[in-house]
């Protein structure tokens, strides 16, 4: 699942008239650099929630042939933050882990490396497994500790949580449908309860949350063709 409904407020004025997902970099929508990356690395089916202007992601994207991919639209009235998001969409996805990607990122993550995690998740008794990067400027602080391949609340030091992670439905049982519901609270009480994995990804991550970090991306990717 790609979560696209964000309203991206700190990206106006550009984004009153292009969702955030579809912002793009060196030409190409965010969202896109995500969709190809993911196609590559044996993802087949995709779900894509939205809110904002949303009909501009199913019309730039498609039923997702031209990638590879079958995609599925999960449109929300309003946003329903990151677990309501996630929630709604569920029975698109059915009862199997399943992989979410923050479309307001790029990374280049070998996605392919977290198939045998979303596939052994269940038996490992985990409910989710999160991708960590270190902290950037915008978020010194951090997220969540990692010990010993675990996710931890109090552990020392602390990374930032990439907006990439896998999760077993149960998870988001208690979340009813169309309500908002934020995912962090979710993630602390399993991470408290021993529930959650973790690992610690090295290579180039961005958030890409305002025009400045937008630009940033753009010249990085223009000055190395070859990504």
């Amino acid at each position: 699942m790609i979560l696209a409904a964000g309203r991206g407020e700190r990206m106006r004025p550009v984004s009153d008239a292009l969702p955030k997902a579809l912002l793009p970099a060196v030409g190409k929508p965010l969202i896109m650099w995500t969709l190809e990356n993911l196609a590559a690395a044996g993802f087949r089916e995709i779900v894509i929630n939205y809110a904002h202007l949303g009909k501009l992601i199913e019309t730039a994207l498609g039923d997702g042939t031209r990638f590879g991919v079958r995609i599925a639209y999960s449109p929300e009235k309003q946003a329903l933050e990151t677990a309501g998001g996630i929630a709604n969409a569920l029975p698109l996805i059915g009862d199997e882990p399943f992989l979410v990607v923050n479309a307001d990122i790029y990374c280049e993550i070998d996605y392919k490396l977290l198939l045998p995690v979303a596939r052994s998740l269940a038996e490992t008794g985990y409910l989710a497994h999160l991708v960590m990067v270190d902290n950037p400027e915008h978020h010194q602080q951090g997220d969540f500790g990692l010990e010993q391949g675990k996710a931890t609340v109090h552990g020392l030091p602390k990374f930032t949580y990439s907006g990439i992670g896998i999760y077993q439905p149960v998870l988001f049982a208690n979340v009813a449908r169309g309500t908002k519901a934020k995912l962090a609270p979710l993630l602390r009480d399993q991470i408290e309860a021993g529930k959650v994995s973790g690992e610690h990804y090295h290579g180039l991550w961005m958030d890409i949350g305002t025009p400045e970090r937008l630009q940033e991306l753009d010249r990085l990717l223009r000055a190395n063709p070859a990504r």
